[in-house]
Parts: structure tokens; sequence; C-alpha cells
């Protein structure tokens, strides 16, 4: 009896050993998972926290190419603003000399036209009404306001240039001229500033500007008569250009 409950005392101590160690593994083994658990959490946080930390490091380069840029930026912006100083004041410079040249052109366009008038007074009269009344508006476009300095300039320097052209050239015209005290229409032969002619239309009168005397004398009709009758019809482009004998006034004495 005594034996059977010795080894039924050994069987029960032997169940509850092998349930306590079942207890403890079962513990263990909720112990590991709790911590298998927490490691997953961890781990999922420090995959989190490595992800923004990649992001913050992506923008934070990002920021350092902005700022480089911006330097970049800057520099030329600096650049350009020292060069448009240095242009406003150019600038400024070339309006201050401006206004000094304009209040010097403006006596200077007085001056050249006074001397303009000058020149066609005492030049040979040919086209005269025609040349007087561009002088008259000369005249009167310099006192416009709304007129530009530069643009009284340009028409003064326009005048000049007709002026010039004048000497280089061959012309035919129809006027008016007073011969041996008769008003009489004629033909008038310009060749350059040397000579200044006219024939009246039945070519009974031809004659010249003599600059000595200041005013027109009377051709011999058979010397240059044929002559100047050529003149014309060269001036008027109604004849080749030829060999032209006239009578050229000596120039005067000075």
């Amino acid at each position: 009896m005594n034996t059977q409950i010795k080894k039924l005392l050994l069987v029960l101590s032997i169940s509850a050993g092998t349930f306590a160690v079942a207890a403890d593994l079962d513990d263990v083994n909720k112990s590991h998972e709790r911590q298998a658990k927490a490691a997953q959490k961890s781990q999922l946080k420090v995959d989190a926290l490595a992800e923004k930390t990649d992001s913050l490091e992506q923008e934070y380069r990002q920021n350092l190419k902005l700022v480089e840029d911006l330097k970049v930026y800057n520099r030329k912006f600096e650049i350009q603003t020292e060069n448009q100083e240095k242009r406003l004041q150019r600038l400024e410079k070339s309006i201050a000399d401006v206004q000094v040249i304009q209040r010097q052109i403006t006596p200077l366009i007085e001056r050249m036209i006074d001397s303009l008038e000058q020149f066609v007074s005492l030049d040979v009269p040919f086209e005269k009404a025609e040349r007087e009344q561009r002088i008259a508006f000369l005249r009167e476009n310099a006192d416009r306001p709304e007129l530009s300095t530069a643009e009284k300039f340009r028409q003064v320097l326009e005048a000049y240039k007709i002026e010039n052209e004048y000497g280089r050239k061959i012309d035919s015209y129809t006027a008016t001229i007073d011969i041996d005290g008769t008003e009489r229409d004629v033909t008038m032969l310009r060749v350059g500033r040397i000579a200044l002619l006219y024939q009246t239309a039945d070519q009974n009168y031809t004659g010249m500007w003599d600059k000595n005397s200041k005013q027109f004398v009377a051709l011999s009709a058979g010397d240059y008569k044929s002559a100047v009758r050529k003149g014309i019809r060269i001036a008027n482009k109604q004849a080749n250009i030829d060999i032209l004998e006239l009578p050229i006034s000596a120039p005067e004495a000075q």
C-alpha cells in the first residue's frame, strides 16, 4: 500500500512538474511573442524614422541647391544692377550733354539760315522765288516750339544739301524776266552755277546772267542761239548729253 501510494505520489509529482514546465514554456512563448511584437513595432518606428530622415535629407539637399541657385541669381542680379546704374549714369550725362548741345545748336541753326539767305542773295539768281521760299520756311519752323531741335537742324541740312546739288546739275525751267524794258516769258538754262542763260520760245532773244553787272545781258543770236537751244533740250532729256559752247563769266577778282 505504501508502495502504491509512493508510486502515485511520484506520478503526481512528475505530472505536476510537467504541468509546471509547460506553464513556464507557455509563459516564455508569450514573452517571446510580446518581445517579437515590441521588436516589430520598434522596427516599424525605426523604418518610419529612417524614411523620414531620408525625406528630410532629400529636402535639405534640395534646399541647399536652391540656396546655391539663389546665390548665383543674386550675383547676376547684382552685376545687372551695377551695369544698369552705370548705364543710368551715362544716360544722365548724355541728357546733360544733349541739353548743352541743344543750347548751342539753336543759335547755330539761326546762323546757318542767315548764311544760307546771304548766299542765295549773292548767288546766280536761278529759281530765286523757290529758294527764298525755302529759307522763309526754315525761319518759320525755327520758331515753332512743337518741332524738336533735331528736326529743325535736319531741315536746315536738307536745304544745304539741295543748294549743293544745284552746282552739279544742268536744269531748265520757265520764268519771266525784263528784256529791254519788256517782261517776257523765257526758258532758262542753268548749267550748275557757272552759267545761267535764257531764250524766248521764238528764239529771237538769247541772253545770260552777267555776274559782274548783276543783270541779264543779250547774246549774239548767231553765236549762241543753237547752243542754248541744244542745252535746253539736253536739260529736258530731249537730246543726248553733248559738249556745249556757252559763254561763261570770268570769276571775279578777290
